[in-house]
């Protein structure tokens, strides 16, 4: 009888082990964002200590994100825009040619391209490292050389978002156009959000202040910056945001230092 019953759950296991292993990876910021608040004991909080990102303003839209385990992630990189090591990972978008390359240096070991070739939305669903990273199509403008006649090009941008040390990071890309509701399902929560703010190029000020009011992120990184739209950026969402300009280039933060009001972080020292 044992024996039997040893039979079966061995061919059970084997049966159910290649699915398993073939699940997708799962998101926490998704499933943090739908569910009911959660209550963590301050000693376990203590005891683990903080993990905590280091972020890097390098220019325009590229940020470096270092993980705890030691991975280095570069947003919309051109390979303009370096700050000390070259990257593990590449996120790319296809605005125009300061946000991506098509000829990276091999020594780069992930390239993510926020776009695809045949017309279909880029899927990007993958963990790296310590890092979970995912992304949420958008459509985007044309520009020169570009003559299939359409205005936009459908799922052209992606934001990508890096899920590590607790923290949900994104990079909204080159964003284009508003966002409905399906997208803020897609993104879920976000801690800490990378935004363009010319006010021309990507959206009108007036735009993006609305989404990242929406997206009620407790740190906001401007990118894509020019010396105008930045005070009025701040004029239109400082009711709601703290402002918080540093000399630096560099910040370091973890989920437990995560600010309690909602704060714009300008790093000048770019």
């Amino acid at each position: 009888m044992w024996r039997l019953v040893s039979a079966a759950l061995a061919l059970f296991s084997v049966s159910f082990a290649p699915s398993l292993a073939q699940q997708p990876p799962r998101s926490e910021c998704l499933a943090m964002a739908n569910a009911a608040p959660r209550a963590m004991p301050v000693a376990f909080r203590q005891a683990a200590g903080p993990a905590e990102v280091e972020i890097t303003y390098a220019g325009h839209s590229t940020y470096y994100i270092d993980t705890p385990a030691g991975l280095r992630i570069a947003t919309d990189y051109s390979g303009a825009y370096q700050v000390g090591r070259l990257p593990d990972v590449a996120t790319m978008n296809r605005a125009h040619s300061t946000h991506y390359t098509l000829f990276p240096d091999r020594r780069i070991p992930h390239v993510l391209h926020g776009w695809s070739e045949d017309g279909k939305p880029a899927i990007v669903s993958e963990r790296i490292s310590d890092t979970f990273v995912r992304n949420v199509t958008t459509d985007i403008r044309r520009y020169f050389g570009d003559d299939a006649g359409a205005d936009m090009i459908r799922d052209g941008n992606s934001i990508f978002i890096f899920e590590v040390a607790g923290l949900c990071i994104g990079h909204l890309g080159h964003l284009h156009h508003k966002l409905d509701d399906s997208h803020f399902a897609q993104i879920g929560r976000l801690d800490i959000v990378m935004v363009p703010i010319d006010g021309t190029y990507t959206m009108t000020l007036g735009g993006i202040s609305e989404i990242t009011k929406r997206l009620r992120a407790s740190v906001v990184l401007p990118m894509h910056r020019f010396a105008t739209p930045l005070d009025d950026f701040m004029r239109r969402i400082g009711q709601d945001f703290e402002i918080d300009r540093r000399t630096e280039r560099s910040f370091r933060m973890s989920r437990d230092a995560l600010p309690s009001t909602p704060t714009v972080i300008i790093l000048d020292g770019v």
